[in-house]
């Protein structure tokens, strides 16, 4: 087996490089091999080698096997494979200066029209072809024009587009790559186009009318769907929820160009004060003082077990020399599939998880991430990561099958449960990031808690999963004393309770 270094051309950077000083060019990065022993190194690629033949071994019977099977053994050997002296949490290394981490591109993309001048902006609009977009389109709209996708400014045009589909980056001025696996994309249909005609701008409207964008110096280009779903998702099976909402009806031209918005994007919802900006949450990170800030994705509610993960990675970068790591909290608001909680009803959940002190309020920021979800695995947990580095994230916590799903028509996941981590610690343009895979947690018979999963007594955990957790709540039942806080669990009954009362009161 060659070198991982040989492999992908670089020097090893599997545990996620640290870097001296914030300021640093990527050049200067620390690389894993600097940080351990060559004995350790060895004993690494041995059980990378070793962990590559256990996967090929469970390929063959996962592709028979429904979605909760039982993945111990796998988990168990992963996991050894990633704690080899620092190579998970290099607990070898040492903090940086108290300083954020810099946003790709050196600077943060702000696309929102000053006050200043906002009238002759909206007079110019008025006077534009007027494009209509749908919630998804605002969406991305929400996040280019905060900079999550920085250094992008504005719906991406062929060159763009074909980076971020076929390398999963984009090449920026000074010559280095910021991740972008992720095409942020505008399609329109052929009347669209034809009313477009040869116009340099044109006003993009929202879904309730209101115009919300003027993009110029725009691209017009052919959208290839059958391409665009194959390389993002590594299928073209029908039943991926982004692609049926998204793509299949969509337009067959996609428009790019430079977005300037109109007016901040807000949904009236009641919870447009956890939409914090990603130049917002590096103040808030600024006035408690963070040295680190370790980001934790989900689109589920907080269970016991996802606490004790981020509580246990705070205690581990306080081993390592930081003074006052701060956790971002970071659940996905934008588009899900109709079987996921509803944003309202989760973030009802983390309220009261706070409340229960399960996370500390005071080295917790809970914030809504306003991306749509792609269910994209591995190519779309790279999305997840950079956007949190242009937030001020140094630290990114992956878990097993990030941003997966079932199979759409086969009793199988659709990606490799372990290979959004694996391609995080290598993806282009991710360097500067420490990526975080964490230990599994499971319940623990023993000690009626959620604690982390001890393959020298497999007997003694009981893995309940989300389809186990959402069947507890639809009956009622309680889960385990232990397992989820009691107010956040009674959130989850009252939605499912809701769900099954609207279901009987549409039913003939």
């Amino acid at each position: 087996m060659a070198p991982l270094a040989t492999l992908y051309g670089r020097d090893v950077t599997f545990a996620a490089p640290y870097r001296p000083s914030p300021s640093a060019p990527s050049q200067a990065l620390i690389s894993w091999q600097e940080r351990v022993e060559a004995p350790a190194a060895s004993h690494f690629f041995a059980g990378l080698q070793q962990s590559t033949r256990l996967s090929a071994r469970f390929t063959a019977s996962d592709r028979r096997m429904p979605r909760e099977r039982d993945v111990t053994p796998r988990v168990a050997e992963i996991d050894r494979v990633l704690e080899v002296n620092g190579a998970f949490l290099g607990a070898s290394a040492k903090p940086a200066a108290a300083e954020l981490i810099e946003p790709d591109g050196g600077a943060l993309v702000d696309l929102l029209v000053p006050d200043s001048k906002a009238a002759e902006k909206e007079s110019e609009a008025r006077g534009l072809v007027q494009v209509k977009i749908g919630q998804i389109d605002l969406e991305w709209i929400h996040v280019v024009s905060e900079g999550w996708a920085s250094p992008l400014k504005g719906f991406m045009r062929q060159a763009e587009y074909l980076q971020a589909l076929h390398f999963n980056s984009l090449r920026m001025p000074n010559g280095l790559l910021a991740n972008m696996s992720i095409p942020i994309v505008l399609a329109i249909d052929d009347e669209q186009k034809e009313s477009i005609g040869n116009a340099s701008s044109v006003t993009l409207v929202g879904p309730q009318g209101d115009m919300v964008a003027i993009l110029s110096n725009i691209e017009i280009y052919k959208h290839n769907k059958e391409e665009r779903i194959a390389r993002t998702w590594g299928t073209t099976a029908p039943g991926l929820p982004y692609v049926d909402e998204s793509i299949t009806n969509a337009g067959n031209w996609l428009i790019g160009g430079d977005l300037e918005v109109l007016k901040r994007v807000k949904y009236n919802d009641g919870l447009d004060h956890y939409r914090l900006s990603p130049m917002e949450l590096r103040a808030e990170f600024a006035r408690r003082k963070a040295d680190a800030v370790f980001a934790f994705q989900l689109r589920n509610p907080v269970h016991n077990g996802h606490a004790l993960l981020m509580t246990d990675t705070r205690r581990r970068l306080l081993e390592m020399g930081y003074k006052n790591p701060i956790l971002l909290l970071h659940p996905l608001g934008g588009f899900t599939k109709a079987d996921d909680v509803p944003l309202e009803w989760r973030m009802r959940q983390h309220d009261e998880v706070l409340k229960a002190g399960v996370l500390d309020p005071e080295t917790t920021v809970v914030a809504i991430f306003p991306s749509p979800m792609h269910y994209a695995g591995p190519t779309e947990v790279q999305w997840h990561a950079k956007a949190r580095i242009n937030a001020g994230a140094n630290f990114y916590i992956v878990g097993r099958d990030p941003a997966g799903m079932g199979h759409p028509i086969e009793k199988r996941d659709l990606y490799d449960a372990d290979h959004g981590k694996l391609v995080l610690s290598m993806a282009p343009g991710l360097e500067r990031l420490n990526i975080l895979p964490f230990r599994v947690a499971a319940y623990d018979k023993t000690k009626s808690k959620m604690a982390f999963f001890d393959p020298s007594r497999p007997q003694d955990f009981v893995f309940i999963s989300g389809t186990k957790m959402r069947n507890f709540a639809k009956s009622g039942e309680s889960p385990p004393d232990g397992f989820m806080c009691p107010g956040g669990w009674k959130v989850l009954v009252e939605y499912y309770q809701s769900k099954a009362k609207e279901a009987t009161a549409t039913s003939p």
